[in-house]
């Protein structure tokens, strides 16, 4: 009885696992990394940070779509079907910038003003004397 030699897409399956296996053990250590008050060459921690995390989920992104998704043995056709996918998604971003993007508006809360101002009249009001039941 002869042995059928191994699928040789099986083997590149099982190295687009590992590949992403790594990239999420990435996406955990970039998680536990602390750079929020650090300059690292040049460039504040949390904007470095948030490329790295957002690099390793657009590589296992592209793992995924190019071989679990078999976009790799597509033909050039793809490009036409996900031109106005691309076109709708830069538009929303666009239409989107006045409300995320530059902030205009301000990020008051009038109950915790009025809580904190509360909790400061309170301490300044020292009782002159103990407490008393109302039951005697």
């Amino acid at each position: 009885m002869s042995q059928e030699p191994a699928h040789p897409a099986s083997s590149i399956y099982t190295k687009i696992f590992y590949a992403l296996c790594f990239c999420t053990v990435l996406s955990i250590v970039f998680d536990l990394i602390d750079l929020r008050e650090k300059n690292v060459v040049g460039i504040k921690g949390v904007i470095l940070l948030a490329f790295l995390v957002l690099a390793v989920a657009c590589a296992k992104a592209l793992f995924v779509l190019i071989y679990f998704m078999h976009l790799k043995f597509e033909g050039k056709w793809k490009y036409v079907l996900l031109s106005p996918t691309i076109i709708l998604a830069m538009g929303l971003t666009i239409a989107m910038t006045p409300d995320i993007g530059i902030h205009y508006y301000t990020s008051e809360a009038p109950q915790i003003d009025y809580l904190e101002q509360a909790q400061q009249a309170s301490a300044d009001a020292a009782p002159e004397q103990p407490e008393t039941s109302h039951v005697e």
